[in-house]
């Protein structure tokens, strides 16, 4: 993997400086966003970013009044039709194809980490169901020691409340995220990757209750699993957030 691979050109870079700076000002006027823990956003080298999902904006929102900028992926299909193709071509987002592990954009996702860049991804795979805190997929931390890259831990709130995923257009509400501690790649390569999935899990639960009551929120309930209802909507949702994590030894 070359340089051009890990690194953006400069006018890129800034265009999509320009056009998230505008997209995230509309939304955080709307939705009242506010951002907790700004400072643990690291302003240079590798990052992994590893947010829960609520809804379609969370990628807006995750970096909302935010100076660093986030590589995201988005599904290779987006990238094909004509109108949305050309504008997630010129941003920095990377195609993945869903189903099976893509090593094409594995690569892409560890080149942009290794060259220095801030990867946003949501672990979950896919939007909540009902608000909660979903299992962590496992592979992350695959993707952490790959790309060299400690991890950013992050929860929204209040997405779900605005567009929860049974509703095919958004409503109004107030969303807020939250960051939490920085994980060293030393502490993930000790915990391996399952149990990385585990602790993860646990922490994201724990900082999406702490984010509630910031919000004058009761916390949710996490003692208890998921209806089997849910269970199997999830089981049969495809993987929207898209992340490859099949093969990863392939993906050097």
């Amino acid at each position: 993997m070359g340089t051009t691979e890990g690194v953006e050109p400069l006018i890129k870079q800034l265009w999509h400086t320009i056009a998230r700076g505008f997209s995230t000002t509309v939304l955080c006027l709307l939705y009242r966003v506010r951002i907790y823990n700004k400072k643990n956003i690291r302003r240079r080298g590798p990052l992994l970013i590893l947010s829960t999902h609520q809804s379609y904006f969370d990628p807006m929102f995750v970096q909302s009044w935010v100076l660093r900028n986030f590589y995201f992926v988005a599904r290779e299909s987006l990238f094909k039709t004509r109108i949305i193709g050309p504008i997630l071509s010129s941003l920095l987002i990377i195609p993945i194809k869903q189903g099976a592990g893509d090593i094409s954009a594995m690569r892409r996702i560890i080149a942009k980490l290794k060259g220095g860049g801030a990867v946003c991804l949501f672990p979950e795979g896919t939007r909540t169901f009902d608000g909660k805190v979903q299992d962590v997929k496992p592979g992350f931390g695959l993707i952490s020691r790959r790309g060299d890259a400690d991890v950013l831990p992050a929860v929204v709130d209040g997405a779900y409340e605005a567009w929860p995923r049974t509703r095919k257009s958004p409503g109004l509400g107030k969303v807020a995220v939250m960051f939490g501690e920085v994980i060293p790649r030393e502490e993930i390569d000790r915990l391996g990757d399952r149990e990385f999935a585990r602790v993860l899990t646990e922490k994201l639960r724990e900082m999406h209750n702490e984010l509630r009551v910031k919000m004058g929120k009761e916390p949710l309930d996490y003692s208890t699993p998921p209806s089997e209802e849910a269970d199997h909507a999830r089981a049969s949702a495809e993987n929207e957030a898209g992340v490859p994590t099949a093969r990863l030894d392939r993906a050097e």
